[in-house]
């Protein structure tokens, strides 16, 4: 039986996962920062680990602000495995979203030791577009992708087949959809010759990514219920 104090606290942890997720995704857009910063990297060219390579400037803000984004994300990934019923599509998304949240950990905290340019050249790194990929960064970096979007898609799935995350259904399948094209456009590409503004695509792709974090919270908090009311698997 549902008391009053019961519907408290449960509106209380609801709130609470909502508010994690929604800071989480605000921290993992810091990348925007790169436009009042001036950094010196062209947008449309440099990845964002360069942002935080060793010896950057602003390497702390954006290091800083992933890690609290990963510490977030795993954080509310636990708690929401602890607290909530154990869906099966749900299960599956929260655990993809805490190895996100441990790899966004990782990822900030073993960056890139060097930024290639023509005129300052790395002597231990290869030069390219894609430095990273030659460093365990390329691994977490992987990881990281991998799991959101194993995340995004369970989720997404989860409301289709139960209901009650109404914010996912359109909100998130668009971004879901926006992600998974700026991430082709960035595979296929980088194999092709000539620039194709893979800064840009990185940019669009990771900002689908933090926007449908947001929008993950916007589902927790509204959700009537944390999902008494879901059908069964």
């Amino acid at each position: 039986m549902t008391t009053p104090s019961s519907t408290r606290m449960i509106a209380a942890v609801r709130t609470a996962l909502a508010l994690a997720i929604v800071v989480a995704g605000i921290a993992y857009s810091s990348w925007l920062l790169e436009y009042v910063l001036h950094t010196g990297l062209d947008p449309t060219t440099s990845f964002l680990s360069e942002l935080d390579a060793v010896g950057q400037r602003y390497r702390d803000v954006f290091s800083i602000a992933d890690t609290v984004s990963g510490s977030l994300l795993a954080a509310s990934a636990v708690a929401a495995l602890f607290v909530l019923p154990r869906k099966k599509l749900a299960t599956v998304g929260w655990v993809a979203l805490f190895v996100f949240g441990v790899a966004t950990i990782a990822d900030a905290n073993l960056p890139i030791t060097c930024v290639p340019s023509a005129l300052h050249p790395c002597p231990s790194e290869p030069s390219g577009l894609f430095p990273q990929l030659h460093h365990i960064h390329a691994l977490t970096s992987t990881v990281a992708v991998n799991a959101i979007f194993i995340a995004m898609i369970a989720f997404t799935w989860a409301e289709f087949r139960y209901g009650g995350w109404h914010a996912l259904r359109a909100t998130g399948l668009v971004l879901l959809i926006c992600a998974s094209t700026t991430t082709a456009w960035l595979l296929i590409a980088d194999n092709l010759p000539g620039d194709y503004a893979l800064g840009v695509a990185q940019r669009v792709q990771v900002g689908g990514f933090s926007l449908w974090l947001v929008t993950l919270g916007v589902a927790v908090w509204r959700s009537p219920t944390l999902r008494h009311h879901e059908r069964s698997d």
